[in-house]
């Protein structure tokens, strides 16, 4: 498989610089794919004709093996193909347009406003499950005490 959807790759829709230091495997099975392919479509493609250009995909698949390394969450919604975490690397909106969008806009299951400032998030978290299924959750991510915390947005 070359590509996810128009445009994600299926190599940045995989790609971890930890699984290929830890020899760790990251390779998606059906399932996660197609979860994967409907968040490109239903999320991903919307956003970026929207953005007017590239968006950073810092994170997508995660292997359970990949995703404890990282101490990342056991019910991790990226161990399912279901969660991406992108940012504006290349400039064209900010992360806090780029979330206020989706959140206005699009229908999503979770948008998380990864750390930052009141001004904008260092990343943005975004998972979809179904259009029917989806919870629209909109939380900030903080750090209290060395550990993140929740809370709802708005």
């Amino acid at each position: 498989m070359e590509r996810i959807s128009e445009h994600v790759s299926y190599r940045e829709g995989v790609k971890s610089n930890t699984a290929t230091r830890l020899n760790i495997s990251n390779t998606p099975n059906s399932y996660a794919l197609s979860n994967m392919s409907a968040i490109s479509i239903h999320l991903f493609e919307p956003l970026r004709r929207w953005v007017g250009g590239p968006i950073k995909i810092n994170s997508f698949y995660r292997s359970e093996d990949l995703n404890q390394a990282i101490g990342g969450s056991s019910r991790s919604q990226h161990c399912e193909g279901r969660a991406m975490d992108i940012d504006d690397t290349f400039g064209h909106k900010t992360n806090a347009e780029m979330f206020n969008y989706i959140k206005d806009t699009l229908n999503f299951d979770q948008i998380i406003w990864e750390f930052g400032n009141d001004i904008n998030p260092d990343w943005v978290h975004i998972s979809f499950i179904s259009t029917a299924e989806n919870r629209g959750k909109s939380l900030i991510a903080y750090r209290e005490n060395g550990k993140t915390k929740y809370k709802n947005y708005g």
